[in-house]
């Protein structure tokens, strides 16, 4: 019973993360396209990359190679996350 409630948490935290990156993401190719060049649209669209990979396992029979995968960061898609997790709270 307990681990259900978990499992609820963590799948909506999970689903928070990816859709929010995903508006951030969105937000982040609005504004380079929208917004004229100022010290504003620098700081809105600067961004942190990290990446891991590429990662290749190859088997007898089956090989293939997952990656580079990267996680790319900046105020919008914080903001981004920050959007989806008040809409998730107030709805789910």
């Amino acid at each position: 019973m307990l681990g259900d409630g978990r499992r609820r948490v963590t799948r909506r935290v999970v689903w928070t993360l990816v859709l929010g990156i995903f508006l951030g993401g969105l937000l982040t190719k609005l504004s380079e396209s929208f917004l004229p060049e100022s010290a504003a649209r620098d700081f809105l669209i600067t961004s942190v990359a990290a990446s891991i990979g590429p990662v290749s396992v190859d088997l007898v029979a089956v090989g293939f190679t997952l990656g580079p995968l990267v996680l790319t960061l900046n105020v919008l898609t914080l903001a981004g996350i920050a959007m989806v997790g008040m809409v998730a709270r107030t709805w789910i």
